[in-house]
């Protein structure tokens, strides 16, 4: 019994005062955000990406910039092994993914969680066995892994103001929510709600889930128009590029849209803004991933670090809309926009992300 609990004394991070060792990039959250610092692990590395969700192009193109992440040369020089699994929308398989990857003996684990309460039992094991846990995205609910994320409610709170700002009177609002139960679409739903209830101005809002995916939220939108549109004002967490087109073909008439950061959205943006579309176009791209792998890496090799790191958010609004700086005509139009971190030394091109595969390795 001693020995154990030595182990796991020794495991456990020390909570230190800060600032963060590299504090350009590992911002901390809020004033009272602790810090870490792990016990220093000769590397190299073996890290573990476990996603859950992956039907969607986030997704996929978070899955490709954490595989280009980690084939750079100075980052791969630190990693013996890096294993990606997604395990769809089924909690229970990524929470055994995660266990697998303990057992297994990697030394930090970083995951973009399907449910932000479901882990406890799961951290606990990653904690007491000095496994390093990230979670980056859909964070997890605890104070005992590292939470890697851009403010999710306030990005609501942004469209909400973008809504109330060019809807003068107030009216009819087409919200196209994410994938349920992830922390992601509850904070960026209540940043709306809470923010249009707070306007004064009458609103009355649809909605639809589209989880974040063109095809879904197209088709959700489109059945939209039919039975409650037309509406004065869109916002979309992803899937937005879907949500216009749905527009398109409805000919309804191109409203003001708080919307995330699809080259294809940026696209419509530019192109329609004459014609109504007046877009905010808001989010971090996938490349957030890269910056919780860096986090991982930082506290394996005993820096301190943010409890809680905090991610700037790439915002474009109208009329800033620029070819070739805020949207990339020769791209695809569902790559998304927004994968640089200068603070933390990352910046991706198209080429390098979309080099790379989506599938398990």
């Amino acid at each position: 019994m001693f020995t154990a609990l030595a182990t796991s004394a020794h495991a456990a991070p020390e909570v230190v005062a800060g600032p963060a060792a590299q504090a350009e990039c590992f911002a901390p959250w809020a004033a009272d955000t602790k810090f870490f610092k792990f016990p220093k692990k000769a590397g190299p590395y073996r890290i573990a990406l476990a996603n859950g969700y992956i039907a969607n192009t986030w997704r996929i193109q978070m899955v490709q910039t954490a595989k280009a992440y980690a084939a750079q040369k100075d980052v791969a020089a630190k990693l013996k092994e890096f294993k990606v699994v997604s395990t769809g929308e089924d909690v229970p398989a990524q929470i055994s993914a995660i266990n697998n990857f303990i057992d297994s003996g990697y030394d930090a684990i970083v995951v973009n969680a399907q449910n932000p309460t479901a882990f406890a039992p799961v951290i606990k094991r990653a904690k007491e066995a000095g496994v390093v846990l990230v979670a980056f995205d859909n964070i997890l609910d605890t104070q005992d892994a590292i939470n890697v994320n851009v403010d999710q409610k306030g990005l609501g709170v942004l469209w909400a103001n973008w809504l109330i700002k060019n809807v003068p009177n107030g009216g009819k609002v087409l919200e196209v929510r994410g994938v349920a139960g992830t922390s992601v679409d509850t904070d960026r739903h209540n940043g709306i709600h809470e923010t249009l209830d707070a306007s004064g101005k009458k609103w009355e809002v649809t909605e639809v889930v589209g989880k974040w995916d063109d095809g879904v939220a197209q088709k959700a939108a489109a059945d939209a128009i039919a039975t409650n549109g037309p509406f004065d004002g869109y916002t979309a967490q992803g899937g937005d590029t879907g949500v216009v087109q749905a527009m398109i073909d409805a000919k309804q008439k191109f409203v003001p849209f708080g919307g995330e950061t699809e080259n294809g959205f940026r696209k419509f943006c530019s192109e329609h803004a004459g014609d109504g579309l007046k877009c905010s176009s808001a989010g971090t791209g996938p490349a957030q991933v890269a910056v919780a792998i860096k986090t991982a890496i930082a506290a394996l090799e005993g820096e301190v670090v943010p409890q809680s790191v905090k991610l700037p958010l790439a915002i474009v609004e109208d009329p800033n809309f620029k070819a070739g700086t805020d949207f990339f005509p020769d791209q695809s139009n569902n790559f998304f926009v927004g994968n640089s971190f200068p603070t933390c030394g990352i910046n991706f091109s198209a080429q390098e992300i979309m080099g790379q595969t989506k599938e398990n390795q």
